[in-house]
Formats: structure tokens, C-alpha cells, sequence
């Protein structure tokens, strides 16, 4: 099928201000407080399906974080944790489901660090912590601070989004535009804004204003 690669536009910084927080806004609270050093809880856990937003926030909170002047890291999850964690004063574990025994132990160590050191730990996975396939004693420390479920975008919420995107950039979306998007193209709000990024660029290239006919042709695109 010919369709043209729409990705990410590479000037594209998750923030905690550029999240979409729909009915996020709790969480979205405590993770800014949290990385103000206003929050008295220092260890956050977020869960929910894949593509919700939690990498988003992961991301985000790193960058806030950084922003006060401290040492932050973000980590994607495998088997086991990096070696290179000493030091930092807030470290984000995305998907910690994905460590294996030694990995988990490696958390465990990590966590107790932190909290003797007053240092802030953000750990998501897909599931509530106590439905987690972790040892217990891990699982346990993750389900001690505050545990929020990330609830992603209803169709509507993203099409405000979308035309809230369109307009942050200078362009506005012609009638039709986001609802087609969301029926032609993955439907994970970080892949809806590159491709409206894509479509934003085609358009001026084209000079031609953004509409479904346009976006019909950039999706049908060969690569």
C-alpha cells in the first residue's frame, strides 16, 4: 500500500505543557509539583494501555525536572537497568514490567537510594502495581507513593487536540481533517500530531490550503 511515512516531527519536545490532559488533569498536577520539589510524595507510578500517554509524561517530567537545575534520566525498561544511574536526583523507569529478576532487584536497590537520598523515582507499567508479575518486595515499594491511571483521549478530545495543535503552529485544519486522520492513521495522539506536522509541510510546499482532499493524497503518497 502506498502511503507516505508520517512521523514525529523532530522539533517535537514532549512537555508537561504540550500533554493533552483529558482526564489526566490530577496527574498532570502532581508530576508538575512533583518536579517543582512541591510535591511530598517522591515516588509516582503511572499504568495504563499502551499508547495512554505515559511515555509522554515520562519524558515530560525529566525535562521539568532538568529545567530546576537538577540531575534527571529517563530509562526505556529491558531485562535490566543501566549501570549509570548513581548520582541523579530523578530517574523515570518506563514499563518496569520488562525487567527480569536481576533487573527487579536492581530497582529495588535504586528505590531504597533514592528515598534515603531524597531523590524522586517515576515508574509506569501496564497494569496496577499489584497486578505486576514482579517480586513482591518491589511491588510493594511501587505501590507506596502515589499511583495514577493514565486514561487515554476519547475521539473527541483528540480532534480538539488536533485543531489546538494546528493553530500552536500557525495553520488551521480545513472541515473533516482531524476526524479523517483519526479513521486513516494511527491513532496514538503523538503520531496524529506528526502527521499533521507532515501535512503542514506538504501544504506549503503545494501551497495549497490543508484540507481532506490534500490529506487524502499525502496519506496515498509513495514512500
Amino acid at each position: 500500500m502506498k502511503q507516505l511515512l508520517l512521523e514525529i516531527s523532530p522539533d517535537f519536545t514532549p512537555t508537561l505543557d504540550n500533554f493533552v490532559a483529558g482526564r489526566n488533569v490530577e496527574v498532570l498536577q502532581a508530576l508538575s509539583e512533583s518536579a517543582a520539589g512541591a510535591q511530598p510524595e517522591r515516588f509516582i507510578y503511572l499504568w495504563g494501555e499502551p499508547s495512554s500517554g505515559k511515555t509522554h509524561l515520562l519524558h515530560a517530567f525529566v525535562g521539568a525536572v532538568s529545567r530546576y537545575g537538577l540531575k534527571s534520566v529517563y530509562v526505556q525498561c529491558g531485562a535490566a537497568l543501566p549501570d549509570h544511574l548513581e548520582g541523579y536526583d530523578a530517574v523515570a523507569l518506563d514499563d518496569v514490567g520488562q525487567l527480569d529478576g536481576e533487573g527487579q532487584i536492581a530497582l529495588f536497590n535504586l528505590y531504597n537510594r533514592l528515598r534515603e537520598g531524597r531523590g524522586r523515582l517515576l515508574t509506569s507499567g501496564q497494569c496496577a502495581p499489584a497486578q505486576l508479575p514482579m517480586r513482591p518486595d518491589v511491588v510493594t515499594r511501587l505501590g507506596w507513593g502515589l499511583i495514577y491511571q493514565i486514561h487515554g483521549l476519547s475521539d473527541d478530545e483528540k480532534v480538539q487536540a488536533l485543531h489546538a495543535h494546528a493553530a500552536s503552529r500557525g495553520f488551521r485544519l480545513g472541515a473533516g481533517v482531524a476526524e479523517y486522520l483519526l479513521r486513516h492513521w494511527r491513532r496514538d495522539l503523538p503520531s496524529l500530531l506528526g502527521a499533521l506536522d507532515t501535512l503542514d509541510r506538504y501544504s506549503l510546499e503545494t501551497k495549497r490550503p490543508i484540507t481532506v482532499p490534500l490529506l487524502r493524497e499525502t496519506l496515498q503518497m509513495e514512500v
